[in-house]
């Protein structure tokens, strides 16, 4: 083995070391018999069975995966929408200004967006709970799930749509029985991503929601700021373990669809 394949691949450990030691420590932790975080006392689950008394972060689990379930299912359709304006009707007056306030969040710091949010609210007197958490986070991830579905109608076979309507379908049953069907797996990929960016939010959610929905990263922040305790870890690991198999999920309707686009 060379000295330069030997460099190669310490930067390459190096490289995921940096990345993925920080999250295997934790997850290690978490399993750790002791309440010292920082002193292994041999291997224990007792933090997870004691996050199931813990009724707080119970309740903050339970808002956060509602409030990441219906914002991702507004954003996926207004994603849909949107991205179908994109695809379909061509260069349109002012589809510049129209791509460009959709896919604006995708760079806009978060302390921003979620500022001007709460500025929203305030001027039209809406109070801040579960409501407007669910709609600031459908705004912000609309623009993901947008990207996803624009580039599955980008390579959909249009010819197809159009066979449909020559046998005298509407367009909109062509494209519900003939391209809805065949976009089906990236709509689910970005419900996925939509589901896990508001699952993971912090930012927004601190300024949009209000008392009594407190979502999971919040509960989290605030229990760290007074130390990090094992029980922190252990729900800190099931979140890692949950996003990852949504990832997964997302990764394999990826997957399969492009297989199924070589295929045919």
């Amino acid at each position: 083995m060379s000295g330069a394949h030997l460099l190669r691949l310490a930067a390459l450990l190096f490289g995921f070391g940096f990345l993925y030691g920080p999250i295997v420590i934790l997850a290690t932790m978490s399993f750790n018999a002791s309440r010292l975080v920082t002193v292994w006392g041999g291997f224990s689950t007792k933090w997870y069975a004691a996050l199931l008394h813990d009724e707080q972060m119970l309740r903050a689990a339970e808002i956060s995966l509602a409030a990441a379930a219906l914002s991702a299912l507004i954003a996926t359709i207004n994603g849909l929408l949107a991205a179908l304006a994109l695809a379909r009707f061509g260069g349109f007056r002012s589809r510049t200004l129209f791509a460009g306030s959709i896919y604006a969040p995708l760079v806009m710091p978060e302390v921003v967006l979620g500022l001007g949010l709460l500025l929203v609210f305030v001027a039209f007197g809406v109070e801040r709970a579960f409501l407007t958490l669910v709609l600031a986070h459908a705004s912000f991830t609309m623009c993901f799930a947008t990207v996803m579905i624009h580039a599955a109608l980008k390579s959909c076979d249009r010819t197809l749509e159009e066979a449909a309507m020559d046998l005298g379908a509407t367009p909109v049953r062509a494209f519900a029985l003939v391209t809805l069907p065949l976009i089906a797996p990236s709509v689910v990929s970005a419900y996925l991503l939509a589901f896990i960016i508001s699952l993971d939010d912090l930012v927004i959610a601190s300024f949009t929601t209000g008392p009594g929905a407190t979502t999971l990263p919040m509960r989290i922040y605030s229990q760290v700021r007074l130390g990090v305790s094992p029980e922190v870890n252990a729900i800190s690991t099931l979140l890692l373990g949950f996003v990852a198999v949504a990832l997964g999920l997302s990764a394999l309707l990826t997957r399969g669809r492009a297989k199924g686009g070589g295929a045919g």
